[in-house]
């Protein structure tokens, strides 16, 4: 009996030398690998939703790893020595911001540039010139008044509507999202080397439509004060917002129905806009 229980406490202790070894064990790898986190430096994010706004992105990390989840594709490289995750984040309010969650989650950046094309609003501004995004704004979030059957549409008694957020417990409305300033001041230190057009700060549009028709175009600018529009940075800005992460918003103007311009080149807007990118991914990277 006596020898079966110094057999017994034998094993306890040894069972709980080992339990002890493995806890110390995992605390120091946990340790280590947040050691580790801490000292990897968090890319900078930019963003395009279709190929020709991100080409010329690629093009300057000219190495770089690609990697997909779901629909929506990642290219982890660098920039000048500088740490950069690339995402096409497809077309539309709807893909932007699920890649946005995505891209937060899985690579931590620690900003996001949501860069593109865009169709010109004010009628001084023109093709190729670069919009810095200080402010953007859901344009599709509308409500309309009651009219009995029969009584048509009026467009022009429509009203914005708020997005709503839910911040630190508490419902926050905003009627649009602000670029950080601190990247505002970072695009425009570098607006000198955009030499296809001017580079003015200005107020972005979103929504998944596609506007040509010069009235309705002449009153978003009127009623909402916005220079273009496009289909992804507020819902980008939104994301950005929800996981505190400083976002900036720059659209290079492909195509305008005020501006006089005949050309429409949205081709070339990407690849001018993506350029464009790259030195402020520099000038913040410094």
């Amino acid at each position: 009996m006596k020898k079966r229980m110094a057999v017994s406490l034998f094993a306890v202790m040894l069972i709980s030398a080992l339990l002890l070894a493995g806890f110390s064990s995992t605390k120091n790898e946990n340790k280590k690998a947040r050691h580790e986190q801490k000292n990897t430096e968090q890319p900078i994010a930019v963003q395009g939703a279709m190929d020709v706004e991100i080409s010329a992105l690629l093009k300057a990390m000219k190495n770089y790893k690609e990697e997909q989840i779901g629909n929506y594709t990642f290219y982890i490289g660098k920039i000048a020595k500088i740490p950069v995750v690339v995402s096409r984040t497809e077309i539309g309010m709807v893909n932007a911001a699920a890649s946005t969650t995505l891209l937060i989650e899985k690579y931590h950046p620690k900003v996001i540039i949501n860069q593109g094309t865009a169709g010109g609003h004010d009628p001084n501004i023109h093709v190729f010139d670069t919009v810095i995004g200080t402010e953007v704004m859901n344009i599709a979030s509308m409500r309309s008044e009651h009219l009995d059957d029969g009584e048509g549409m009026k467009p022009e008694t429509w009203k914005f509507m708020e997005t709503t957020m839910r911040e630190n417990g508490e419902k926050v409305e905003h009627k649009s999202f602000k670029s950080d300033p601190k990247l505002v001041k970072a695009a425009l230190s570098v607006a000198d080397k955009y030499s296809h057009g001017k580079v003015v700060e200005g107020k972005v549009g979103s929504a998944d439509f596609w506007n040509r028709e010069v009235d309705r175009i002449q009153w978003f600018h009127e009623n909402a004060g916005t220079s273009v529009e496009e289909m992804e940075a507020a819902a980008v800005a939104q994301v950005a917002k929800a996981f505190n992460i400083p976002y900036l918003s720059i659209r290079t103007v492909s195509n305008s129905e005020v501006s006089g311009d005949k050309i429409e080149d949205l081709e070339t807007a990407g690849h001018y806009g993506a350029e464009y990118a790259v030195e402020i991914v520099k000038a913040i990277g410094k």
